[in-house]
């Protein structure tokens, strides 16, 4: 507990901190824990695929698909969209770490996508394996990291990085949150435009998601429970249970999306070493990303 505390109280500072003066660049990476690229820019080498009504593995429709070195999601093979919600999780858990997705919205949604799906996708963060969802599940249970498009109305708000909650609740503000999402600090990105979303994962304590230096949304303490996720696996859905690590997924949800950069930072090995782990932390998130 003293160590949660400590963390929480760190990572505290460090968002103040970086609200009000610039940040330094980095001198040097030696002292950074590799990049380690999920995506490797030319096929879908340890990631599987599950897409509501079809097997663990199946790609149904070429739904993940790479292309000029993206990561795309498309539904040309697809008559109507028809509630096949899909997702594809890379093959390793984990549990401490910095994730930095590069993505943007293109095209036109797949015929009869729901209304609320529309530029509308995510990250799932904390994820079952996938190997445990049922054929007809929708959403793994997970921590998901919303992303949203804007729709070019400058009047228009559509806040992206937002959180969502499968089959779990979180904790904010020191109070259980149990509603299903709530909209993250963040302004609108209109258009076909490339956004870095970056996510601060440690373990059950605390969770932020992070745009363009600034943290949008901050949560804590993680758990099985709720609603949200139909066909689920009762021996795998077990509320009140804390998580603590799991699977990355990428979301299929109707619209076409790019995934440019998948990049993960693991930090395991320092999550007894809280000094050191909030330095490598600020570090990390002063790389600049190439959007």
């Amino acid at each position: 507990m003293r160590l949660k505390a400590f963390v929480l109280s760190t990572l505290a500072t460090v968002s103040i901190l970086s609200c009000s003066t610039p940040q330094k660049s980095v001198k040097s990476s030696t002292d950074l824990p590799k990049a380690i690229q999920l995506f490797n820019g030319k096929d879908l080498k340890n990631w599987t695929p599950k897409i509501r009504n079809y097997e663990v593995g199946e790609n149904f429709g070429n739904t993940f698909r790479v292309e000029d070195g993206m990561m795309k999601v498309r539904y040309d093979q697809y008559d109507k969209f028809n509630f096949r919600y899909g997702h594809i999780a890379y093959n390793t858990p984990y549990s401490y770490y910095v994730l930095r997705v590069e993505y943007r919205f293109i095209g036109e949604q797949a015929t009869e996508g729901e209304a609320w799906a529309w530029r509308n996708s995510g990250a799932m963060l904390h994820g079952q394996d996938p190997k445990t969802m049922w054929k007809d599940q929708n959403f793994p249970i997970s921590i998901e990291a919303q992303f949203l498009g804007g729709d070019n109305d400058p009047k228009s708000i559509r806040t992206t990085s937002n959180l969502c909650t499968p089959g779990t609740h979180v904790v904010m503000n020191d109070k259980l949150f149990t509603p299903h999402c709530i909209n993250a600090k963040s302004k609108t990105y209109h258009g076909d435009q490339w956004v870095t979303a970056e996510f601060v994962v440690l373990g059950d304590s605390v969770i932020r998601h992070v745009l363009e230096g600034q943290t949008v949304i901050e949560y804590s303490k993680p758990q099985i429970g709720g609603d949200m996720v139909d066909g689920h696996n009762p021996a795998v859905k077990k509320d009140g249970q804390p998580i603590t690590g799991g699977y990355i997924y990428l979301q299929s949800e109707s619209h076409p999306i790019d995934f440019r950069k998948v990049e993960l930072y693991d930090l395991e090995k320092y999550k007894k070493q809280p000094e050191k782990l909030n330095t490598l932390i600020q570090n990390i998130l002063n790389i600049k990303g190439s959007n």
